[in-house]
């Protein structure tokens, strides 16, 4: 019988098992990233609304992902033809859409996501890329939560 799972041993979780059908293949790396191109996403905490992009390459590489929609986050944009064409998309769909966020350790509330750049994941053949959006008003560190004002 062949075994459809591999055993990861990770910086932040230790070691996981991993479907290999949740394997994803990076046609286009993640920026700073380009020889690592597969990877999975971690549900750690699954009532949390971040996940983790896991290097399957490297272990101690993961990244915290959201969805935009999660924070009431009105995120909308096109993806280009070539990029389309990349991944293979065929319909909307097949198309997972997430965002690298960046949690201070000290001060979770600080917590960014880069809008200028989403994670572009086809469900279908399992294709990723992280698209550079060019032409929007989209920020790389756009808050998740609004700072609450401590003055009286």
């Amino acid at each position: 019988m062949e075994n459809n799972t591999i055993k990861l041993n990770t910086a932040k979780f230790g070691e996981i098992e991993i479907d290999k059908s949740s394997i994803f293949d990076f046609v286009s790396p993640i920026i700073g990233f380009k020889d690592l191109k597969q990877y999975a996403i971690i549900d750690y905490k699954p009532d949390s609304p971040f996940k983790w992009l896991q290097s399957i390459e490297d272990s101690e590489l993961a990244f915290p992902i959201t969805l935009c929609s999660f924070f009431g986050i009105d995120y909308q944009f096109d993806i280009p033809d070539e990029e389309a064409e990349l991944l293979e998309i065929e319909t909307a769909d097949d198309v997972f859409v997430c965002n690298i966020a960046n949690i201070p350790s000290s001060n979770p509330q600080g917590a960014t996501v880069n809008m200028l750049a989403p994670i572009i994941i086809n469900l279908k053949n399992k294709k990723a890329m992280q698209l550079i959006l060019k032409n929007t008003n989209f920020e790389v560190r756009h808050k998740l939560f609004e700072q609450e004002n401590t003055e009286d």
